[in-house]
C-alpha cells in the first residue's frame, strides 16, 4: 500500500516538473515581432545612449526580417551603435559584411567612411606602435579614392593630414633614437623617410635638421650642406634652420640669455 502511494507521489512530482518546464519555455520561446517594433525599440536604446544593447536589438531587426527593406538598414545602424560604443572591432566586421553583401546599395559611401572613423578614432600617440594608424589612413585614401565626389571624402581629406602627421612623428621618434646612439646611417634613412613620404607633415623642417646633424656626423659635408640648403630655402626663419645653420656654419646666432641680478629690480 505504501509503494503504491509512493509510486503516485513520485509520479506527480513528474508532472509538476514538466509543466513547470513548460511553462519555462513558453515564457522563452522565440517571438517573431513586426520590423517597425523592433526598429524603433533599437532606435530607443540608440537615442538613449545604451549604445551595445541598441546594436544587439538592430541585430535582432535584421535577424527576424533579413529581406526587408529595414534590414540593411538595421546593418548600418548596429555597425554605428557600436561604433558609438567603441566596439570598434565589432561594427568594422558589420561593415566589411554590408560592403560585401550590397556592393550597389546607396549607404556604402557612408560604411566606407564608418570603418575609417573606426579605425581614425584608434589612433593613439606617436610612441606607440602605429598599425592602428595606417589602417586609418588606408581607409580615408580606399573611400577618397572610391567615392571621390562624396560628402564623406572631404571630411576625409582633412583627417588624413592627421594620420601622416603621426606616421611622420613615428618615423621622427626611432630616428632620433638611432642619432642619440650614434647609428647615423639607420637614423638618416628614417628622416629621409619623413622627407619623401610626409613632405606636407609638420616634422619635415626637423627632419632636415636632423639630416644635416647626421651627415656632418659621418662626414659627409656636402650632403650636410645642400640638405641644410633645402631647409633654408622651404623654411627659412624658422628655429630649425637657425640651428641647422649654426651648426654648419659654425657660428652662434642666438645671443646667450643675460643672467639678472639677483638684486635686480624691474622698477
Amino acid at each position: 500500500m505504501i509503494k503504491v502511494h509512493l509510486e503516485k507521489l513520485v509520479a506527480v512530482m513528474v508532472t509538476l516538473m514538466l509543466l513547470a518546464a513548460c511553462a519555462a519555455q513558453n515564457e522563452n520561446a522565440y517571438v517573431e515581432k513586426p520590423i517597425e517594433e523592433l526598429y524603433n525599440k533599437a532606435l530607443e536604446k540608440l537615442r538613449a545612449g545604451d549604445y551595445i544593447a541598441a546594436a544587439a536589438a538592430f541585430d535582432e531587426a535584421d535577424l527576424q526580417h533579413p529581406y526587408s527593406m529595414w534590414a540593411t538598414k538595421s546593418q548600418l545602424m548596429s555597425a554605428y551603435a557600436n561604433y558609438q560604443g567603441n566596439a570598434y572591432d565589432e561594427a568594422i566586421i558589420i561593415l566589411d559584411r554590408f560592403i560585401q553583401l550590397h556592393p550597389s546599395n546607396k549607404g556604402v559611401p557612408y560604411a566606407f567612411y564608418l570603418k575609417a572613423l573606426c579605425y581614425y578614432e584608434q589612433i593613439s600617440d606617436v610612441g606607440r606602435d602605429q598599425k592602428i594608424t595606417e589602417l586609418a589612413l588606408n581607409s580615408l585614401n580606399d573611400l577618397i579614392l572610391r567615392f571621390p565626389r562624396s560628402k564623406y571624402a572631404r571630411d576625409a581629406k582633412l583627417k588624413i593630414d592627421l594620420t601622416r602627421d603621426h606616421l611622420a612623428g613615428k618615423e621622427m621618434e626611432i630616428g632620433r633614437y638611432y642619432e642619440s646612439q650614434g647609428q647615423y646611417l639607420a637614423a638618416i634613412n628614417r628622416f629621409r623617410a619623413v622627407v619623401d613620404k610626409y613632405q606636407t607633415t609638420t616634422h619635415v623642417p626637423e627632419a632636415l635638421h636632423r639630416l644635416t646633424e647626421s651627415y656632418l656626423a659621418l662626414g659627409l659635408v656636402d650632403q650636410a650642406n645642400k640638405t641644410a640648403a633645402v631647409l633654408g630655402y622651404n623654411f627659412p626663419g624658422t628655429e630649425w634652420y637657425i640651428d641647422t645653420y649654426e651648426i654648419v656654419e659654425n657660428k652662434q646666432i642666438r645671443q646667450p640669455e643675460r643672467k639678472k641680478s639677483p638684486w635686480y629690480w624691474p622698477f
